[in-house]
């Protein structure tokens, strides 16, 4: 049943517009997001925020963005979310003198003492509570008003009524919610797999997701000294070759390709869950991604600040598509226009491990939260093709740097701020001025005709699959 037009929250005004923050692994990310219309970025120095990997944001490239950022009239917010050691605090006062002196909008944080700290030291600095405190409940909310705290990330675990009441309850804190992007199978920061599998730890933004590996399912039966070992006498199972010595704990692939398994939790006898497995494996711990577009409109008429989308490790096309995405679905809301079903198309169109509306709306059967079958991160709609760099003054042509192979008579989707077009590809150039039939892939430099009026600045190229060539690529397009 839909929750869009809920009597419980209060209706939404032209006074009030949340903020769509979106992320920014690098310069390149935030200037395609505040392109297509982000309101603000997130960013944050490998040392102190949780992406150490993917991350160009050192101090001089900080400077920049928030300089870039403030001059457009937008915001730029440092992530300083690491649950830091003794050892870090060393150096933590005077490495955050150095942010707070290139004047970010606010510092997101998570841990106390990190607070402490940058109320001792930095009292005039906006702080934001990141989502890896887990604040679930308006009486943290309160306490976080007390302490310095001026917005509350909240924890993907709430429902929609649950965020309702807290804004209820506190209405003097800020409030922001993530709207899409990837799940955590724990709450935030706290999965012991990395560190136990890999000695890398979560809450210091070395993740291994050890959630989204492929796992190998066989019968196991308990050796003479009390360990598991494979069951080679189990029907189910043939032989390993080659098992280590070593070997003992470890789960090997014994069963055949494509293998279907139920597991069942005793505490829920009768509710089974599939497990497929394929030659690489099972995915039995890999969430779903979130998708909570189609909820924009109550979250607005809740009157939360902020919209978040995950993704700093994440391309620069999948930050500006959000963006434009999520764009539409806020001035929708705000202007009182229903929503629009095709935004969840053209979703379908970025990779992703398969949607979800998380724990947003109650009693999601199983098989919509989680992905058993890949854990790659893929698209049968459409693919990014190509980036559009600007127009040959000798040709007066469109310069496109191919992402992925592309041909004369394709469907092309031109994604553009001011608008995307659709077009059937009549003619393509290769760099010499040569006439061809196809953009071969990464690489390589072409141009095409752009429409008229079409501006080129901050153009993409997307092509849409046709449904025989999306059949045969069963991992997805990026």
């Amino acid at each position: 049943m839909s929750t869009a037009n809920s009597s419980s929250t209060p209706s939404v005004t032209e006074s009030f517009r949340p903020e769509l923050l979106s992320p920014a692994g690098t310069l390149k990310a935030m200037r395609f997001a505040f392109a297509y219309g982000a309101d603000a970025v997130y960013a944050g120095m490998p040392r102190y925020s949780l992406r150490v990997r993917n991350n160009e944001f050192d101090l001089a490239n900080l400077a920049i963005g928030i300089n870039e950022a403030h001059a457009q009239g937008k915001k730029l917010y440092c992530v300083l979310n690491s649950a830091p050691h003794n050892a870090k605090l060393t150096t933590l006062v005077e490495d955050i003198a150095e942010v707070v002196k290139l004047k970010p909008d606010a510092l997101i944080v998570s841990d106390p003492g990190v607070i402490y700290l940058i109320r001792q030291h930095f009292p005039e600095m906006e702080l934001h509570l990141s989502v890896q405190a887990n604040t679930v409940n308006w009486a943290a909310v309160q306490f976080w008003l007390h302490n310095g705290i001026s917005r509350v990330i909240l924890s993907r675990e709430l429902a929609l009524d649950e965020i309702e009441q807290i804004r209820t309850k506190v209405p003097e804190m800020e409030i922001e919610v993530f709207v899409h992007g990837a799940l955590c199978m724990a709450y935030s920061g706290r999965c012991l797999l990395s560190g136990y599998m890999d000695k890398r730890d979560p809450n210091q933004g070395t993740c291994t997701n050890a959630c989204r590996w492929p796992y190998q399912v066989t019968d196991a039966k308990e050796n003479e000294v009390g360990q598991f070992v494979p069951n080679q006498d189990s029907p189910l199972t043939t032989p390993v070759e080659g098992l280590a010595s070593d070997a003992a704990l470890t789960l090997h692939q014994t069963k055949p390709v494509d293998e279907i398994i139920l597991l069942t939790d005793p505490q829920r006898p009768g509710e089974m869950m599939p497990a497929f497995e394929d030659e690489h494996g099972t995915y039995i711990m890999n969430s779903k991604d979130l998708r909570a577009i189609q909820h924009v409109d109550r979250l607005t008429r809740a009157r939360v600040h902020s919209l978040k989308i995950e993704g700093r490790t994440k391309s620069f096309y999948y930050a500006a598509r959000t963006a434009q995405i999520y764009r539409a679905a806020i001035d929708d809301a705000v202007a009182g226009r229903p929503f629009n079903p095709e935004l969840l198309s053209e979703l379908d169109g970025l990779a992703s491990r398969g949607y979800t509306e998380g724990f947003l709306r109650r009693h999601i059967p199983i098989a919509e939260l989680q992905n058993y079958e890949k854990s790659a991160s893929g698209s049968d709609k459409q693919q990014f093709v190509g980036e559009v760099l600007g127009i040959d003054p000798h040709t007066g042509r469109a310069v496109v740097e191919v992402k992925n192979q592309f041909n004369v008579g394709d469907e092309l989707v031109l994604m553009s701020p001011q608008g995307n077009q659709k077009i059937v590809l009549d003619a393509l150039w290769d760099k010499h001025g040569t006439l061809v039939s196809r953009a071969p892939g990464a690489g390589h430099t072409m141009q095409i005709q752009l429409p008229d009026g079409m501006s080129p600045e901050f153009m993409l190229l997307i092509r849409e699959l046709p449904a025989s060539e999306a059949a045969a690529m069963p991992g997805g397009c990026a």
